[in-house]
């Protein structure tokens, strides 16, 4: 029989439109001929719905009509393992939850915890992993007591005074970044040279979380890996992004414009250089506990050093984004990852 798959989309997120796209592309390639595919969208206001529509609705954030949705709620009842239509009552049951969620709400555990508490098998990182990648600074807290390098940088509450973040910063050195704590995208990430350029970055850091990461800008430029599996992960190729303009960053505009930058793929490096790299992202992927799948980002400096970043645990996931194309340079289809991450959750 066929296996029932629920592919999440949407979400209360300033990343809802790029969930569209990715999701798009999942619907898209999913083997039908193996999986009963059932559509569950979640609005800008995190109300859930079962979409019953074309596919093309939803990459043109036309999805939400009273013809297409039917609103339900997901079961916390482990015997139901599903969804209940409200309309109704009629539970339906899901073998396997594939959430293509970005940034809050869908990626930062809370979703995954719900799944989990429904009792049902979900593709990707579980909460905790989720919970912790998603976390800028706990992240890195943790990666660094393992040994991992990471950017020196301080943790601020919005409740904090300015002259106590300034005092904090004193230390570090110039530029720095501006972070909210848990937001994707980069959304909300500033670029600061001058400590008079701090209070503006703060107060559209804080547009996007309650905590904001201020750190170290790291001298080299950024890495990627795509990690696939749980007990033998597969670590995909690894690609560099090339900034044009040096005083940037990988922005928001930038990671969907590609303007003033280049993704190589492979990266241009050195054979024993670019496992090396496999070899530091496996190891985080482990230390934070993710499994399923994640991207994870970091930096390669000067001196041939290896520099945490961050971790993606739903990274973009559309035909072209770095994440498939990076499995996909290994040797490994976007469908075949599609198959091979559901294959894995319902083990």
């Amino acid at each position: 029989m066929k296996k029932t798959v629920a592919i999440f989309f949407g979400g209360c997120s300033g990343e809802y439109k790029v969930s569209l796209m990715s999701a798009a592309s999942v619907i898209k390639n999913i083997n039908k001929e193996k999986y009963s595919v059932i559509l569950i969208g979640i609005t800008e206001y995190g109300d859930f719905y079962l979409y019953e529509g074309r596919v093309e609705e939803i990459e043109n954030d036309r999805w939400f009509n009273e013809k297409s949705v039917r609103k339900i709620t997901v079961s916390v009842n482990r015997s139901d393992r599903g969804i209940i239509l409200l309309d109704t009552g009629e539970t339906v049951r899901i073998d396997v939850a594939f959430p293509v969620l970005h940034g809050r709400n869908g990626e930062d555990g809370r979703l995954q915890g719900l799944l989990e508490l429904a009792g049902i098998k979900c593709a990707g990182c579980g909460m905790t992993s989720s919970a912790i990648c998603m976390d800028k600074y706990l992240a890195h807290e943790l990666a660094a007591s393992k040994g991992v390098s990471v950017p020196k940088g301080y943790l601020f509450k919005k409740t904090d005074s300015f002259d106590y973040v300034e005092e904090k910063i004193s230390d570090l050195r110039y530029p720095l970044f501006v972070k909210p704590l848990k937001a994707g995208s980069s959304l909300g990430v500033g670029k600061i040279r001058a400590i008079g350029e701090l209070e503006a970055a703060l107060k559209e850091a804080f547009v996007y979380d309650n905590k904001v990461l201020i750190e170290e800008s790291v001298d080299g430029f950024e890495v990627g890996c795509a990690v696939l599996g749980s007990l033998k992960p597969i670590v995909g190729e690894s690609d560099e992004i090339e900034l044009e303009n040096e005083n940037g960053f990988f922005d928001f505009y930038e990671k969907y414009s590609l303007k003033t930058s280049k993704i190589h793929l492979p990266a241009r490096l050195a054979r024993c250089e670019k496992e090396k790299i496999k070899v530091f992202a496996l190891n985080i992927y482990k230390i934070l506990g993710c499994k399923g799948f994640a991207r994870v980002d970091m930096f390669y400096t000067k001196d041939k050093k290896i520099v945490f970043n961050e971790v993606n645990t739903i990274p973009g996931f559309t035909s072209h984004s770095r994440y498939p194309s990076m499995l996909k340079a290994a040797g490994i289809s976007f469908e075949e990852t599609i198959d091979r991450l559901i294959d894995q959750a319902a083990e």
